[in-house]
């Protein structure tokens, strides 16, 4: 299983690059924003996804690991495969992903081709437990929150815990620490 591909991009289409390594070109399927953003012969790593079926292999990509657990996840949805998770992180970013099936927003969801109102809460449904704090803990907004609580003097537990304690309701690193620190200061 390929796991991981560093290379030089020499052709690209809607949904797809290729990826040249070792002399070699893979056909890399890629969320959209990806393929728009990248430029032939400028060199990209990705985090694959191999999948295998009986009649081909196919490779999902991804320029960040919690792109690819997110996509991983979504995958053990029954009724999502790679190419209805493809497009789900094709039409907004994992964060905003993340935030739809905690805030239990199937609208997201049912903009993508492929995704009825069932798929949808089954996506939600399934995954809310699943993502739980780890949604949160990936996302750059959680991660710049807690890096400003641990220069202000918080311990990386004692901010971590205050921040999985937010509304998802804030999108914002500036509310989220404004917040936090309400909290931290009732203990």
């Amino acid at each position: 299983m390929i796991a991981h591909l560093k290379g030089s991009v020499i052709g690209k289409g809607a949904s797809y690059l290729v990826i040249e390594t070792g002399g070699v070109g893979y056909k890399v399927f890629v969320p959209v924003s990806t393929a728009l953003e990248a430029r032939i012969n400028i060199g990209l790593s990705f985090h694959i996804h191999t999948h295998v079926r009986e009649d081909q292999i196919s490779l999902y990509g991804f320029l960040s690991k919690s792109e690819l657990d997110l996509f991983d996840l979504l995958l053990t949805v029954s009724g999502v495969g790679p190419k209805v998770a493809l497009a789900v992180l094709s039409a907004a970013t994992a964060e905003a992903v993340a935030s739809a099936i905690e805030g239990g927003d199937a609208g997201v969801f049912t903009k993508v081709a492929g995704v009825g109102k069932k798929t949808a809460e089954r996506i939600i449904i399934e995954l809310k437990e699943k993502l739980g704090a780890s949604n949160i803990s990936t996302s750059k907004v959680f991660s710049d929150s807690l890096d400003a609580l641990v220069s202000l003097g918080y311990s990386q537990q004692e901010a971590r815990d205050a921040l999985k304690q937010l509304p998802t309701s804030l999108t914002d690193s500036q509310s989220m620490v404004r917040e936090a620190l309400k909290l931290l200061g009732k203990q």
